[in-house]
């Protein structure tokens, strides 16, 4: 393996796993684009600039460096060499030998010190909401997995610790950059973005169950706790649980934007329907059901860009 990897495109694509970026990361930023774009007086030369910055900052947070991270930590604990590898199991260049464990390691600490030099110089030129974002970001990936907090191996943790306040303020960072205070629009974008997300990521780990129970250290997800706990038939229990969470806040904000509420409480219903009938133990249905949860929170997020108030 350490012979035939190599920096090439195919890997970098399998590392970042786009769609899923796109889906997740990409599509929160859009969310409260949008409505800044259509409803506000700012400039859209700057509001794009911003737009291209976030992008770039999602990509290398999310698409980068929580893979290089995730990856490496997967590895040495052994479950991404037992887990399916359909989209679950890691972003497998180290399985197929198209990368190298050292090259994932560089990879790290060359974006690594990417962030950190710009949340530097955004602190040096006054740009102290980038400075926050990419610190954020920072230890967002790094706590998701790297010791010694390793959250992503401790139920809820993982969720509620690294990805939720990652992005979380990427939603946010549009309209905290742009204008003197943060909408309610924003807030209840993002957040329905970051729970929805955190969602389909709880059924991305339902094949990997098996593996993550037999690495070393366990790998305690939510979903191997919801097991432990319940039984197998369980095992989407907190992806259920969260998109719950997306319902509060739908039906909170049906007075005030009823078409995106309800646009979202539809698409909401869709989700729920599908892990409640989602058979935990086949891995084909499971992944195929995350690609379909993927697009509905892609869409969600767009809908509500489209329809911050009534």
């Amino acid at each position: 393996m350490a012979e035939q990897g190599s920096y090439s495109f195919r890997g970098i694509g399998m590392l970042m796993r786009v769609v899923a970026v796109v889906t997740s990361s990409i599509a929160t930023i859009i969310s409260t684009v949008l409505p800044l774009a259509f409803g506000y007086d700012v400039s859209k030369f700057n509001l794009f600039l911003l737009f291209i910055l976030l992008v770039i900052g999602g990509f290398l947070v999310h698409g980068v460096l929580t893979h290089v991270f995730n990856d490496i930590t997967d590895f040495h604990s052994g479950t991404d060499q037992e887990s399916p590898g359909l989209l679950s199991g890691g972003s497998r260049v180290l399985q197929t030998g198209t990368m190298t464990l050292g090259m994932l390691k560089r990879i790290g600490l060359i974006v690594t010190a990417i962030l950190v030099f710009a949340a530097a110089l955004f602190f040096l030129f006054g740009q102290i909401e980038l400075a926050i974002l990419c610190m954020v970001g920072l230890w967002g990936a790094a706590t998701y997995s790297l010791a010694p907090f390793r959250f992503a191996y401790r139920p809820f943790l993982g969720e509620w610790l690294s990805l939720f306040p990652s992005l979380l303020l990427l939603g946010l960072a549009a309209p905290w950059i742009m204008l003197d205070h943060i909408p309610a629009w924003a807030w209840q974008n993002a957040l329905i973005n970051a729970i929805w997300c955190m969602a389909w990521v709880m059924i991305h780990h339902v094949p990997d169950i098996p593996a993550d129970r037999r690495a070393t250290p366990v790998k305690g997800t939510s979903v191997v706790w919801a097991v432990k706990r319940f039984g197998m038939n369980r095992a989407g229990l907190p992806a259920l649980i969260y998109l719950i969470l997306v319902g509060l806040i739908a039906f909170s904000m049906i007075g005030d934007r009823p078409i995106g509420a309800i646009g979202t409480l539809l698409m909401l219903g869709y989700g729920i329907y599908l892990v409640l009938r989602m058979r935990v133990r086949d891995v084909e249905q499971v992944t195929a059901y995350e690609k379909v949860l993927l697009l509905l929170a892609m869409v969600t997020a767009i809908w509500l860009g489209l329809f911050p108030a009534m």
